[in-house]
């Protein structure tokens, strides 16, 4: 197939001195012929520790199949992975975004020293998708991310329910209003088998980005888990990187500034995760494609609201699958001017060739048609004011409040926040303000689902804002700001609120303030002092110094 001269991996499997190599990899089962073909990585995040990824050991079989049918040589290798749900209100959440930088620094580490021709990188729980793109950006060797799909939603007392009704209810169990044995109930029907949070949270809004963008082949990310189909999408992807490989079609001609806003406009299309917007500036920044976090407010505003999916909506990406898939939101949104049609795709076609196939299920209510669009505007809002300078995400529903006005509830940590709630401290129309979590103060810019969804079940979601430099789950909803910046530790001026200060929400004029003076805010951010960091050694001492800000992607350099 394609011209030994231009395989990479030749310098490392090729001539007499390069015997020591090939006597290594005989030895455990790689024959001559195996040898002489491409050599294509198999980077999987498979760990046993959560659901999200524990079937991708089975699905990089099937990859590796499809690898050998197409005439190449697979390598499998392994990569670490964290649960968010699963550490989610605890110390180990830290180690979700720091593991995002693992993830991609180690796959790039094994790629570079093995010489591969290509690489597929099988994903699934929240941080590996981001690390695995950005690992192929790096690299920019033929490639392909293949994400390994959704569970399927639990049934609990005749209704659908994902792992976001099991963190509301904890709220609802504190409040007196569910019972020890609905909740052991619940937690037992949530989580049904392997896959990804249900909910249109981080991993299925990256899932479906990426679709859009154009590194994952459209029509695979959303086959559920545990979908019969699942499998020949994974064998399809393998015999795809070959063909890329024959191609020499490169990560760089499909992560593109256009492409990069197609996936915004599908985050933004169907009310996908504020975290998004720490990833694709990440994956921007090793893609070396200029985008800014002001983008991202620009093109949510061109883009409607169609896709009425968890948290805010009703179905779950089993139902989207259904529905239509990413290929369907993507013929809505080219219907409506809204994406550049003609960005590249690792298939070989256009977006909007890929589009053009989209079949829809007759009667579906998943995706709502354009001139019904749940919002006319997308799901993410950017704001900014002398709480926020550098910016702060926030996330609409296209059916929530757009302003809120009122005192200051101030916690220097998560579970401070989250222990007021517990002792019902918080009232309607308080303004939660959780500071010391970003990237370096947490370090690790831990999500705040556990308070969140305890203030929904409390029954205050409708009456109470939160904003914090740490991020949120994709599972959260409510008037909720994360990502602000800069963060307390760093001078920004959130280190200013005081107990019963008055902040604004305003995200009709996208501001985020409190109502006291510039020279005030001075006086006080120079007089505060942040907790001590509670790590003085180890990988998160190391993050906390070379982590940037998170209106920047929240990378290390």
């Amino acid at each position: 197939m394609t011209d030994a001269r231009r395989l990479r991996s030749r310098a490392i499997l090729e001539g007499p001195a390069r015997a020591p190599a090939r006597a290594y990899l005989k030895g455990i089962g790689f024959d001559e012929e195996a040898l002489s073909r491409p050599i294509v990585g198999i980077a999987n995040t498979w760990t046993e520790t959560m659901p999200c990824n524990f079937h991708l050991r089975r699905l990089a079989e099937r990859v590796k199949d499809g690898v050998r049918a197409a005439g190449a040589t697979p390598m499998e290798f392994n990569t670490i992975a964290i649960s968010d749900g699963i550490t989610m209100g605890t110390e180990g959440m830290k180690a979700s975004l720091v593991s995002r930088e693992l993830v991609a620094d180690s796959i790039e580490l094994v790629a570079r020293a093995y010489f591969f021709d290509g690489v597929v990188a099988l994903s699934g729980c929240d941080k590996t998708i981001p690390g695995c793109v950005m690992a192929l950006a790096r690299l920019d060797v033929p490639a392909v991310m293949l994400y390994g799909g959704s569970i399927a939603p639990g049934r609990f007392r005749g209704k659908d329910v994902t792992i976001q009704d099991v963190f509301e209810a904890v709220g609802a169990h504190a409040a007196g209003d569910m019972s020890d044995e609905d909740l052991a109930e619940l937690e037992s029907v949530a989580s049904p088998g392997a896959g990804a949070c249900g909910g249109q949270y981080t991993a299925n809004t990256m899932a479906t980005a990426f679709e859009m963008l154009g590194i994952s082949a459209m029509g695979t990310s959303m086959v559920p888990a545990e979908d019969g189909k699942k499998g020949q999408a994974a064998e399809d992807v393998g015999r795809l990187v070959v063909k890329l490989i024959e191609d020499d079609v490169r990560p760089s001609t499909i992560i593109t500034r256009d492409a990069l806003e197609n996936a915004i406009a599908c985050v933004a299309a169907t009310g996908g995760s504020t975290n998004a917007v720490l990833h694709l500036l990440a994956l921007a920044r090793d893609a070396r494609v200029e985008l800014a976090i002001d983008d991202f407010d620009r093109v949510s505003e061109r883009t409607p609201l169609l896709a009425d999916l968890k948290p805010s909506g009703r179905f779950v990406a089993t139902d989207l699958f259904r529905a239509g898939g990413v290929a369907l939101v993507a013929k809505r949104l080219l219907d409506a001017g809204v994406l550049h049609g003609g960005a590249p795709t690792v298939t070989g076609r256009t977006l909007a060739e890929e589009a053009a196939d989209a079949t829809e299920e007759p009667g579906q209510e998943v995706v709502r048609p354009l001139d019904d669009p749940i919002s006319r505007t997308g799901g993410l809002a950017i704001l900014r004011g002398n709480l926020a300078p550098d910016g702060c995400v926030a996330k609409l529903s296209g059916k929530g409040r757009l302003h809120q006005e009122g005192p200051a509830r101030v916690f220097e940590s998560e579970e401070d926040a989250f222990a007021a709630v517990e002792r019902k401290e918080i009232q309607p129309g308080d303004v939660v303000v959780i500071r010391n979590e970003g990237p370096s103060g947490g370090p690790g810019m831990r999500e705040m689902l556990a308070v969140t969804a305890a203030i929904v079940g409390e029954g205050l979601g409708e009456s109470v804002a939160l904003l914090t430099d740490g991020r949120f789950s994709g599972a959260t909803h409510g008037l909720m700001a994360g990502h602000v910046a800069p963060e307390a530790p760093r001078g920004g001026p959130i280190a200013a609120v005081r107990d019963g200060d008055t902040i604004v929400f305003d995200v009709e004029s996208r501001r985020l303030d409190v109502k006291i003076s510039d020279e005030e805010i001075a006086s006080r951010v120079a007089a505060y002092s942040p907790p001590p960091a509670l790590h003085d050694g180890g990988v998160l001492a190391k993050y906390a110094r070379h982590v940037g800000s998170a209106a920047e992607g929240a990378v290390t350099s």
